[in-house]
Protein backbone atom coordinates (compact mmCIF):
# COMPACT_ATOMS: atom_id res chain seq x y z
CA UNK A 1 0.00 0.00 0.00
CA UNK A 2 1.07 3.26 -0.02
CA UNK A 3 2.99 5.21 2.57
CA UNK A 4 -0.37 7.95 3.04
CA UNK A 5 -2.84 5.25 3.52
CA UNK A 6 -0.43 3.04 6.00
CA UNK A 7 0.45 6.35 7.99
CA UNK A 8 -3.82 7.04 8.26
CA UNK A 9 -4.42 3.15 9.10
CA UNK A 10 -2.02 3.42 11.84
CA UNK A 11 -3.66 6.54 12.98
CA UNK A 12 -7.02 5.34 13.19
CA UNK A 13 -6.08 2.61 14.84
CA UNK A 14 -3.77 4.00 17.72
CA UNK A 15 -5.20 3.79 20.93
CA UNK A 16 -6.86 0.51 20.15
CA UNK A 17 -7.92 -1.47 23.59
CA UNK A 18 -5.59 -4.73 23.79
CA UNK A 19 -7.22 -7.84 24.64
CA UNK A 20 -3.82 -9.95 24.11
CA UNK A 21 -0.97 -9.92 22.07
CA UNK A 22 -1.95 -8.88 18.36
CA UNK A 23 -5.43 -8.34 19.20
CA UNK A 24 -7.19 -4.44 18.34
CA UNK A 25 -10.42 -3.65 19.63
CA UNK A 26 -13.54 -5.52 19.06
CA UNK A 27 -15.80 -4.75 16.35
CA UNK A 28 -19.26 -2.12 17.85
CA UNK A 29 -22.40 -4.73 18.26
CA UNK A 30 -24.13 -4.89 14.91
CA UNK A 31 -27.25 -6.74 13.49
CA UNK A 32 -26.94 -10.02 11.45
CA UNK A 33 -27.59 -10.66 8.19
CA UNK A 34 -31.56 -11.34 9.14
CA UNK A 35 -31.54 -8.68 10.96
CA UNK A 36 -30.97 -9.47 14.37
CA UNK A 37 -28.63 -8.11 16.86
CA UNK A 38 -25.04 -9.98 16.29
CA UNK A 39 -21.71 -9.24 18.22
CA UNK A 40 -18.92 -7.26 15.83
CA UNK A 41 -16.36 -9.71 14.35
CA UNK A 42 -13.09 -7.74 15.76
CA UNK A 43 -9.80 -7.72 14.24
CA UNK A 44 -7.14 -9.39 14.96
CA UNK A 45 -3.78 -7.98 13.58
CA UNK A 46 -0.89 -10.37 11.76
CA UNK A 47 -2.49 -13.36 10.95
CA UNK A 48 0.09 -16.24 10.18
CA UNK A 49 0.70 -19.79 9.73
CA UNK A 50 -3.35 -20.24 7.72
CA UNK A 51 -1.49 -20.92 4.46
CA UNK A 52 1.54 -22.80 4.41
CA UNK A 53 3.96 -24.01 1.08
CA UNK A 54 3.42 -27.72 1.05
CA UNK A 55 2.98 -30.93 -1.88
CA UNK A 56 0.01 -31.78 -3.64
CA UNK A 57 0.07 -35.27 -1.74
CA UNK A 58 -0.62 -32.69 0.99
CA UNK A 59 -3.06 -31.16 -0.35
CA UNK A 60 -5.16 -33.88 -1.40
CA UNK A 61 -3.72 -33.20 -5.04
CA UNK A 62 -2.59 -35.61 -7.72
CA UNK A 63 0.64 -34.64 -8.23
CA UNK A 64 1.45 -35.66 -11.49
CA UNK A 65 -2.24 -33.68 -12.55
CA UNK A 66 -1.01 -30.69 -10.89
CA UNK A 67 2.56 -30.53 -12.14
CA UNK A 68 0.56 -29.24 -15.80
CA UNK A 69 -0.53 -25.98 -14.02
CA UNK A 70 2.27 -24.10 -14.85
CA UNK A 71 2.70 -25.32 -18.50
CA UNK A 72 -1.11 -24.57 -19.21
CA UNK A 73 -0.36 -20.98 -18.47
CA UNK A 74 2.85 -21.47 -20.55
CA UNK A 75 0.82 -22.50 -23.65
CA UNK A 76 -0.38 -18.57 -24.09
CA UNK A 77 3.10 -17.15 -24.19
CA UNK A 78 3.89 -18.85 -27.45
CA UNK A 79 3.04 -17.28 -30.86
CA UNK A 80 3.74 -14.13 -32.18
CA UNK A 81 0.59 -12.62 -30.23
CA UNK A 82 1.14 -14.36 -26.91
CA UNK A 83 -2.57 -13.64 -24.59
CA UNK A 84 0.01 -12.09 -21.90
CA UNK A 85 3.44 -11.01 -21.18
CA UNK A 86 3.73 -13.04 -18.09
CA UNK A 87 1.66 -15.07 -15.17
CA UNK A 88 1.68 -15.98 -11.85
CA UNK A 89 -0.11 -18.82 -11.11
CA UNK A 90 -0.55 -20.38 -7.40
CA UNK A 91 -3.17 -23.43 -6.01
CA UNK A 92 -3.82 -24.49 -2.94
CA UNK A 93 -6.45 -26.71 -0.95
CA UNK A 94 -7.49 -26.90 2.75
CA UNK A 95 -4.62 -24.36 3.71
CA UNK A 96 -1.86 -25.67 1.43
CA UNK A 97 -0.56 -24.18 -1.30
CA UNK A 98 0.45 -26.77 -3.71
CA UNK A 99 1.89 -24.77 -6.33
CA UNK A 100 3.15 -21.42 -6.44
CA UNK A 101 5.03 -20.49 -10.08
CA UNK A 102 5.52 -17.28 -12.46
CA UNK A 103 6.42 -17.53 -16.04
CA UNK A 104 7.47 -15.17 -18.95
CA UNK A 105 7.54 -11.38 -17.81
CA UNK A 106 6.46 -8.47 -15.84
CA UNK A 107 7.74 -6.03 -18.06
CA UNK A 108 8.35 -7.24 -22.01
CA UNK A 109 7.31 -4.21 -23.34
CA UNK A 110 8.17 -0.15 -23.63
CA UNK A 111 7.95 2.64 -25.39
CA UNK A 112 10.49 4.00 -27.90
CA UNK A 113 9.69 7.68 -29.83
CA UNK A 114 6.05 7.26 -28.96
CA UNK A 115 5.71 3.53 -30.37
CA UNK A 116 5.22 0.48 -28.52
CA UNK A 117 8.19 -1.83 -28.85
CA UNK A 118 9.12 -5.36 -27.11
CA UNK A 119 12.18 -4.36 -25.00
CA UNK A 120 15.75 -6.15 -24.99
CA UNK A 121 16.18 -9.05 -23.22
CA UNK A 122 18.49 -7.21 -20.52
CA UNK A 123 16.01 -4.54 -20.07
CA UNK A 124 12.71 -6.92 -19.57
CA UNK A 125 11.80 -7.80 -16.12
CA UNK A 126 11.04 -11.33 -15.58
CA UNK A 127 8.24 -12.66 -13.63
CA UNK A 128 8.23 -13.88 -10.47
CA UNK A 129 5.84 -15.39 -7.91
CA UNK A 130 5.85 -12.25 -5.92
CA UNK A 131 5.38 -9.71 -8.79
CA UNK A 132 2.50 -7.20 -7.87
CA UNK A 133 -0.77 -7.28 -10.25
CA UNK A 134 -3.38 -3.80 -10.89
CA UNK A 135 -6.31 -6.31 -10.14
CA UNK A 136 -8.67 -4.72 -12.09
CA UNK A 137 -12.31 -5.41 -11.50
CA UNK A 138 -11.19 -7.75 -8.56
CA UNK A 139 -10.83 -4.89 -6.05
CA UNK A 140 -14.56 -5.15 -6.16
CA UNK A 141 -14.60 -8.18 -3.69
CA UNK A 142 -12.66 -5.60 -1.32
CA UNK A 143 -15.05 -3.24 -1.90
CA UNK A 144 -17.83 -5.50 -1.09
CA UNK A 145 -16.00 -7.12 2.09
CA UNK A 146 -15.60 -3.72 3.62
CA UNK A 147 -19.60 -2.95 3.08
CA UNK A 148 -20.55 -5.98 4.38
CA UNK A 149 -18.26 -5.51 7.48
CA UNK A 150 -19.95 -2.08 7.94
CA UNK A 151 -23.11 -3.57 7.76
CA UNK A 152 -22.30 -6.10 10.41
CA UNK A 153 -21.34 -3.31 12.69
CA UNK A 154 -24.44 -1.34 12.17
CA UNK A 155 -23.39 1.06 10.07
CA UNK A 156 -24.92 0.05 6.51
CA UNK A 157 -28.18 -1.68 5.66
CA UNK A 158 -27.76 -3.90 3.14
CA UNK A 159 -31.39 -2.89 2.38
CA UNK A 160 -31.39 0.51 2.76
CA UNK A 161 -31.75 2.88 -0.02
CA UNK A 162 -28.00 4.54 -0.99
CA UNK A 163 -29.65 7.83 -1.12
CA UNK A 164 -29.08 7.63 3.32
CA UNK A 165 -25.94 8.60 2.36
CA UNK A 166 -25.32 9.40 -1.24
CA UNK A 167 -28.39 12.60 -1.66
CA UNK A 168 -29.57 12.83 -5.39
CA UNK A 169 -28.50 9.50 -6.36
CA UNK A 170 -30.70 6.96 -7.58
CA UNK A 171 -33.22 5.21 -4.96
CA UNK A 172 -31.76 2.07 -5.20
CA UNK A 173 -30.51 -0.23 -2.50
CA UNK A 174 -27.05 -1.17 -1.21
CA UNK A 175 -27.41 -4.97 -1.63
CA UNK A 176 -28.79 -4.21 -5.54
CA UNK A 177 -25.45 -2.43 -6.17
CA UNK A 178 -23.14 -5.13 -5.18
CA UNK A 179 -25.34 -7.76 -7.18
CA UNK A 180 -25.25 -5.65 -10.60
CA UNK A 181 -29.01 -5.41 -10.47
CA UNK A 182 -29.05 -1.20 -9.07
CA UNK A 183 -29.91 -0.74 -13.05
CA UNK A 184 -26.99 1.74 -14.03
CA UNK A 185 -25.41 1.03 -17.26
CA UNK A 186 -22.42 -1.11 -17.42
CA UNK A 187 -19.64 2.10 -17.74
CA UNK A 188 -19.35 5.96 -17.46
CA UNK A 189 -16.67 8.71 -18.94
CA UNK A 190 -15.20 10.51 -16.68
CA UNK A 191 -12.12 12.37 -17.98
CA UNK A 192 -14.10 15.45 -18.64
CA UNK A 193 -14.86 16.68 -15.33
CA UNK A 194 -12.94 19.34 -13.12
CA UNK A 195 -12.58 17.33 -10.10
CA UNK A 196 -13.58 13.98 -8.12
CA UNK A 197 -16.65 15.69 -6.61
CA UNK A 198 -17.49 16.39 -9.86
CA UNK A 199 -16.94 12.98 -11.42
CA UNK A 200 -18.75 11.18 -8.58
CA UNK A 201 -21.73 13.79 -8.91
CA UNK A 202 -21.69 12.32 -12.70
CA UNK A 203 -22.02 9.03 -11.85
CA UNK A 204 -25.24 9.60 -9.20
CA UNK A 205 -26.75 11.65 -12.16
CA UNK A 206 -26.33 8.92 -14.93
CA UNK A 207 -30.18 7.48 -15.56
CA UNK A 208 -31.03 3.84 -14.76
CA UNK A 209 -31.91 1.67 -17.47
CA UNK A 210 -33.60 -0.55 -15.93
CA UNK A 211 -35.91 -0.63 -12.82
CA UNK A 212 -33.75 -2.01 -10.00
CA UNK A 213 -33.91 -5.57 -9.32
CA UNK A 214 -35.55 -5.98 -12.58
CA UNK A 215 -32.55 -7.06 -14.40
CA UNK A 216 -28.70 -8.00 -14.11
CA UNK A 217 -26.23 -5.60 -15.77
CA UNK A 218 -22.77 -5.83 -14.69
CA UNK A 219 -21.90 -2.19 -13.92
CA UNK A 220 -18.79 -0.24 -12.76
CA UNK A 221 -21.12 2.81 -11.71
CA UNK A 222 -22.65 0.98 -8.57
CA UNK A 223 -19.07 -0.40 -6.88
CA UNK A 224 -17.94 3.23 -7.77
CA UNK A 225 -21.14 4.87 -5.57
CA UNK A 226 -20.34 2.07 -3.22
CA UNK A 227 -16.76 3.31 -2.43
CA UNK A 228 -18.06 6.95 -1.94
CA UNK A 229 -21.15 5.62 0.27
CA UNK A 230 -18.62 3.48 2.92
CA UNK A 231 -16.44 6.50 2.94
CA UNK A 232 -19.27 8.74 4.57
CA UNK A 233 -20.96 5.93 6.24
CA UNK A 234 -17.45 5.15 8.11
CA UNK A 235 -15.79 8.77 7.83
CA UNK A 236 -12.65 7.48 6.41
CA UNK A 237 -11.36 6.48 3.10
CA UNK A 238 -11.87 3.69 1.34
CA UNK A 239 -8.30 2.73 1.19
CA UNK A 240 -7.98 3.23 4.92
CA UNK A 241 -11.13 1.25 5.52
CA UNK A 242 -9.55 -1.57 3.15
CA UNK A 243 -6.93 -1.57 5.11
CA UNK A 244 -8.30 -1.48 8.60
CA UNK A 245 -11.00 -4.16 8.10
CA UNK A 246 -9.29 -6.17 5.80
CA UNK A 247 -5.86 -6.45 4.62
CA UNK A 248 -4.55 -5.14 7.68
CA UNK A 249 -6.25 -7.53 9.66
CA UNK A 250 -5.35 -10.22 7.22
CA UNK A 251 -1.66 -9.11 7.16
CA UNK A 252 -1.64 -9.01 3.70
CA UNK A 253 1.22 -6.72 3.31
CA UNK A 254 1.48 -6.07 -0.31
CA UNK A 255 -2.02 -5.69 -1.11
CA UNK A 256 -3.58 -1.73 -1.49
CA UNK A 257 -4.31 1.11 -3.48
CA UNK A 258 -1.35 3.32 -5.29
CA UNK A 259 1.45 1.19 -4.40
CA UNK A 260 4.61 3.03 -4.08
CA UNK A 261 8.39 2.95 -3.27
CA UNK A 262 9.65 -1.06 -3.30
CA UNK A 263 6.54 -2.20 -4.02
CA UNK A 264 5.95 -0.74 -7.13
CA UNK A 265 9.25 -2.03 -8.54
CA UNK A 266 8.00 -5.20 -8.16
CA UNK A 267 4.66 -4.32 -10.33
CA UNK A 268 3.69 -5.96 -12.89
CA UNK A 269 3.11 -3.89 -15.86
CA UNK A 270 0.21 -3.11 -17.94
CA UNK A 271 -1.02 -0.84 -20.82
CA UNK A 272 0.44 1.94 -23.00
CA UNK A 273 -2.31 4.66 -22.93
CA UNK A 274 -1.35 7.89 -24.43
CA UNK A 275 -5.05 8.88 -24.80
CA UNK A 276 -5.27 9.25 -20.92
CA UNK A 277 -1.99 11.50 -20.62
CA UNK A 278 -0.22 8.53 -19.16
CA UNK A 279 2.76 6.65 -20.96
CA UNK A 280 3.47 2.14 -20.29
CA UNK A 281 2.17 1.82 -16.78
CA UNK A 282 3.52 0.18 -14.00
CA UNK A 283 2.32 0.56 -10.55
CA UNK A 284 -0.10 3.10 -11.55
CA UNK A 285 -4.12 1.82 -11.75
CA UNK A 286 -4.98 0.89 -15.52
CA UNK A 287 -8.78 1.61 -15.40
CA UNK A 288 -9.60 4.99 -16.58
CA UNK A 289 -12.41 5.36 -14.21
CA UNK A 290 -10.06 4.39 -11.34
CA UNK A 291 -7.34 6.96 -12.63
CA UNK A 292 -9.51 9.89 -12.86
CA UNK A 293 -11.11 9.51 -9.47
CA UNK A 294 -7.42 9.41 -7.82
CA UNK A 295 -6.46 5.86 -8.29
CA UNK A 296 -9.15 5.26 -5.24
CA UNK A 297 -12.40 3.78 -6.30
CA UNK A 298 -14.51 1.10 -5.21
CA UNK A 299 -14.72 -0.67 -8.65
CA UNK A 300 -10.48 -1.08 -9.38
CA UNK A 301 -7.47 -0.22 -8.32
CA UNK A 302 -6.36 -2.24 -5.73
CA UNK A 303 -2.82 -4.06 -6.20
CA UNK A 304 -2.05 -7.42 -4.85
CA UNK A 305 -0.34 -10.93 -5.27
CA UNK A 306 -1.05 -14.33 -5.53
CA UNK A 307 -0.15 -15.20 -2.12
CA UNK A 308 -2.02 -12.44 -0.35
CA UNK A 309 -5.42 -13.72 -2.56
CA UNK A 310 -4.84 -17.08 -1.68
CA UNK A 311 -5.07 -15.61 1.72
CA UNK A 312 -8.00 -13.56 1.06
CA UNK A 313 -9.80 -16.59 -0.29
CA UNK A 314 -8.70 -19.22 2.57
CA UNK A 315 -10.65 -16.09 4.89
CA UNK A 316 -13.95 -16.31 3.24
CA UNK A 317 -13.19 -20.53 3.12
CA UNK A 318 -12.96 -20.50 6.29
CA UNK A 319 -16.01 -18.20 7.51
CA UNK A 320 -14.36 -15.14 8.10
CA UNK A 321 -11.07 -16.26 9.82
CA UNK A 322 -8.16 -16.81 8.85
CA UNK A 323 -4.79 -17.82 11.30
CA UNK A 324 -7.15 -16.73 14.62
CA UNK A 325 -8.17 -13.69 12.91
CA UNK A 326 -11.65 -12.80 12.28
CA UNK A 327 -12.68 -10.02 9.90
CA UNK A 328 -16.38 -10.95 9.31
CA UNK A 329 -19.08 -13.04 11.14
CA UNK A 330 -19.35 -16.56 9.94
CA UNK A 331 -23.46 -15.59 9.07
CA UNK A 332 -22.21 -12.77 7.14
CA UNK A 333 -19.86 -14.89 4.86
CA UNK A 334 -22.45 -17.08 3.91
CA UNK A 335 -24.52 -13.91 3.09
CA UNK A 336 -22.07 -12.81 0.42
CA UNK A 337 -21.61 -16.62 -0.62
CA UNK A 338 -25.57 -16.70 -1.06
CA UNK A 339 -27.18 -16.79 -4.53
CA UNK A 340 -28.71 -13.18 -4.89
CA UNK A 341 -30.23 -12.94 -8.16
CA UNK A 342 -32.63 -15.96 -8.45
CA UNK A 343 -34.55 -15.76 -11.96
CA UNK A 344 -32.00 -13.19 -13.70
CA UNK A 345 -30.07 -15.74 -16.04
CA UNK A 346 -27.19 -18.29 -15.09
CA UNK A 347 -25.01 -15.33 -16.15
CA UNK A 348 -26.10 -13.42 -12.57
CA UNK A 349 -24.88 -15.54 -10.63
CA UNK A 350 -24.07 -13.04 -7.87
CA UNK A 351 -23.73 -12.99 -3.99
CA UNK A 352 -22.50 -9.97 -2.42
CA UNK A 353 -19.50 -9.05 -4.63
CA UNK A 354 -18.76 -12.53 -5.72
CA UNK A 355 -19.46 -14.25 -8.67
CA UNK A 356 -20.82 -17.67 -8.46
CA UNK A 357 -21.05 -20.52 -10.44
CA UNK A 358 -19.55 -19.13 -13.38
CA UNK A 359 -17.82 -21.25 -15.82
CA UNK A 360 -17.21 -18.41 -17.87
CA UNK A 361 -14.71 -17.69 -15.15
CA UNK A 362 -14.26 -20.81 -13.79
CA UNK A 363 -13.98 -23.02 -16.11
CA UNK A 364 -14.01 -26.87 -14.62
CA UNK A 365 -14.13 -25.09 -11.28
CA UNK A 366 -17.54 -23.93 -11.75
CA UNK A 367 -20.12 -25.95 -8.85
CA UNK A 368 -23.01 -24.40 -6.74
CA UNK A 369 -20.83 -23.53 -4.27
CA UNK A 370 -18.20 -22.04 -6.16
CA UNK A 371 -17.10 -17.78 -6.16
CA UNK A 372 -14.78 -15.74 -6.99
CA UNK A 373 -14.10 -12.76 -9.17
CA UNK A 374 -11.94 -11.52 -12.66
CA UNK A 375 -10.76 -8.50 -13.47
CA UNK A 376 -9.99 -6.73 -17.03
CA UNK A 377 -6.32 -6.41 -17.06
CA UNK A 378 -6.06 -10.65 -16.87
CA UNK A 379 -6.62 -11.82 -13.14
CA UNK A 380 -8.60 -14.09 -11.46
CA UNK A 381 -9.74 -16.00 -7.98
CA UNK A 382 -11.51 -19.08 -7.78
CA UNK A 383 -12.54 -20.64 -4.64
CA UNK A 384 -15.07 -24.01 -3.39
CA UNK A 385 -16.02 -24.41 0.32
CA UNK A 386 -17.07 -28.19 -1.02
CA UNK A 387 -13.27 -28.73 -2.30
CA UNK A 388 -11.56 -26.52 -0.22
CA UNK A 389 -9.28 -25.54 -2.72
CA UNK A 390 -8.15 -22.20 -4.16
CA UNK A 391 -6.92 -20.99 -7.64
CA UNK A 392 -5.62 -17.55 -8.36
CA UNK A 393 -4.21 -16.81 -12.28
CA UNK A 394 -2.65 -13.37 -12.13
CA UNK A 395 -1.76 -12.07 -15.93
CA UNK A 396 -0.71 -8.76 -17.40
CA UNK A 397 -2.59 -9.39 -20.29
CA UNK A 398 -3.08 -5.64 -20.96
CA UNK A 399 0.59 -5.30 -21.66
CA UNK A 400 1.37 -3.20 -23.79
CA UNK A 401 -2.13 -3.18 -25.09
CA UNK A 402 -5.68 -4.64 -24.55
CA UNK A 403 -6.48 -6.73 -27.58
CA UNK A 404 -5.31 -10.36 -26.35
CA UNK A 405 -6.54 -12.82 -24.31
CA UNK A 406 -9.96 -11.28 -24.52
CA UNK A 407 -11.32 -14.65 -24.78
CA UNK A 408 -10.05 -15.34 -21.21
CA UNK A 409 -9.65 -18.96 -22.03
CA UNK A 410 -6.12 -18.83 -20.23
CA UNK A 411 -8.25 -18.48 -16.48
CA UNK A 412 -10.19 -21.58 -17.53
CA UNK A 413 -7.22 -23.45 -18.71
CA UNK A 414 -5.49 -23.86 -15.07
CA UNK A 415 -8.67 -24.50 -13.84
CA UNK A 416 -9.05 -27.72 -15.41
CA UNK A 417 -5.61 -28.47 -14.50
CA UNK A 418 -6.80 -28.14 -10.81
CA UNK A 419 -10.21 -30.09 -11.66
CA UNK A 420 -8.31 -32.61 -12.52
CA UNK A 421 -5.50 -32.91 -9.82
CA UNK A 422 -8.92 -32.87 -7.62
CA UNK A 423 -10.85 -35.67 -9.08
CA UNK A 424 -7.60 -37.71 -8.59
CA UNK A 425 -6.40 -37.27 -5.89
CA UNK A 426 -2.82 -37.88 -4.00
Amino acid sequence: MGGDQAAACQRRSAGAASAGPGVQQQGAPGAGPDGRPRSGAGAVTGASGALRPGTAGEAGLDPGALAELAPSLGAFLEGPEPSFAGFVVLAARNGVIAAHEAGGYAVRHGVRGGSVVELPEAERVPMAPDTVFDLASLSKVFTALVVVRLAERGEVGLDAPITRWLPGFPEVTVRALLTHTGGWPADIALEGYPDAAARLAAVGAEPLESAPGAAYRYSDLGLIALGALVERAAGAPLDVLVAELVTGPLGLSDTGYRPSGALRERCAATEYQPWSGRGMLRGEVHDEKAHYLGGVAGHAGIFSTARDLASLAQAVLEGGALGGVRVLGAEWVAEMLRPQNAGLGPEAGRGLGWQLDQPALMGELASPTAFGHGGFTGTALVADPATGASLVVLTNRVHPRRDRGTDGAFRRAPAAVLARALRAGP
